[in-house]
Order: C-alpha cells, then structure tokens, then sequence
C-alpha cells in the first residue's frame, strides 16, 4: 500500500507525495530558503500549493512556483489570494477560517494561527488578511495539522477535538513564534501521537531546537517528537 510521504524543506515549508501521486507543497519559500537544499528546490509536479501567511519566508516563491507548474489551486486567505492574482497567479482559491475545500479528493480545512499577515510589495507592506494555519486530509484519511507562524492559543484543543490530526506540524523558533515552551503546550492541547517541528534554525534569531521540544514532552510517552533532515523523505502512517 502507498503510504504518505513528507520532506521539509527547511523552515515552514513542507512536500507531502500523496498514496495517488498528488504533490502538496506548504508555504512555498524553497529558492530564497537558505535551509533548502539546492537539489530540493525543483519538482516534477505541484498540484496544491498552500500559503499560510504573507511573509516572505512563507510566500517568497509562491508566484514563480504558481507559474513554472500550473497547480490545480492555490490556496489562502481571501486576501493573500487577491494579491496573488494581482501577480498573474491563476487558479487562485481564496477561503477563510473555518472553511473547507476539496481539491482532487484532498480535503484543505483553515484555521485559526496566532500571527500577523503583512506583504511586502515593493517597500510597502499591505494588508495580506490573517495568518492561518491548515488542516489537511489525505485521499487515505491521514490527517496533518500545519500550524502555520503562531503563539500557542487555548482552541488548540478545538483543532484536536474537530479534526484529530495524526500528525501536528508546529513553530519552535521561538522571537517570531512560539519556543519550545509554548511549542510543549501546543503539543498536549493537540494531542497528536507525532509531532513535527519546524521554522527553526533557518535564522540566528530563531534559536529553538527539537531537541528542547523533546525533553519537555518526554513525559508523554505515545508522543513521538520527529526530527526530519531538510531534503529527506519520511513516511507518516499511523
């Protein structure tokens, strides 16, 4: 059986290869993401991209990829989506928190981050909506939650008691988003049995490291706190 494969790309930026051969790419800053690896920054195919905020180190390239491989939609917020055509980007599917959409029998539900949103658009930054975070249901019903930038906040446990992801995608940088300590409450309101960090080590200033996030939830022994090297495909199954 075809199973989930992930790579991170360093950052917050993710490759999932679906059981049917579908390429989703989450916060698409791979060109201008020195954690990159220069042999993971071309695809075969993109068929979702997802934005989950307007930063460059989350949309950096979303309009070059857009362009180079005609995704079937790219999805987010209904601002960010606006700014995007504004770019030339087709096939734009702007939503909102609380939403879903099926794209080719994968289900993309938005929610909530803790964060802002501004875009940086030739020295001025504009208004790019909210940041946000999604909820992302395989063909095979395996279920990744990527937080997107954010603090941890309280319905955290509304996430897991609506969705129950398999798998928790969360900020440990700490300066810009939470740290491992907030990163540890995170991880107990979501209740995942694994949990990926990311957008950590990218920058000086983003000092958290997993290992931290490990200690601290040490205690949680169905946890399992996994450490993937950017450029590196690993197998999520429950």
């Amino acid at each position: 059986m075809a199973e989930l494969e992930a790579t991170w790309l360093g950052h917050s930026t993710f490759l999932f290869k679906t059981p049917s051969g579908k390429a989703v790419l989450i916060d698409p800053w791979v060109m201008g993401n020195p954690a990159c690896p220069k042999e993971a920054q071309r695809f075969k195919k993109l068929d979702i991209l997802l934005v989950t905020h307007g930063h460059f180190d989350h949309i950096g390239d979303a309009i070059e990829l857009a362009k180079n491989y005609n995704p079937e939609k790219v999805v987010g917020v209904f601002e960010t989506c606006h700014w995007l055509e504004s770019k030339g980007v087709l096939n734009t599917s702007g939503m909102n928190k609380g939403g879903t959409q099926k794209i080719g029998g994968i289900e993309v539900t938005m929610v909530h981050a803790d964060h802002s949103c501004g875009i940086l658009d030739e020295g001025r930054i504009l208004y790019g909506g909210e940041a946000a975070g999604y909820v992302v249901t395989f063909e095979d019903g395996y279920r990744v939650y990527h937080a997107g930038d954010t603090n941890v906040f309280s319905d955290m446990r509304l996430i897991a008691e609506l969705y129950r992801p398999d798998a928790a995608f969360i900020p440990i940088g700490d300066f810009y988003t939470m740290g491992p300590r907030e990163a540890n409450l995170a991880a107990r309101l979501l209740g995942c049995p694994k949990v990926v960090p990311m957008h950590h080590g990218t920058f000086p200033l983003l000092t958290g490291r997993p290992e931290a996030l490990k200690e601290l939830l040490q205690d949680l022994s169905w946890v399992e706190v996994l450490s993937p090297e950017p450029g590196k495909p690993f197998i999520l199954s429950r």
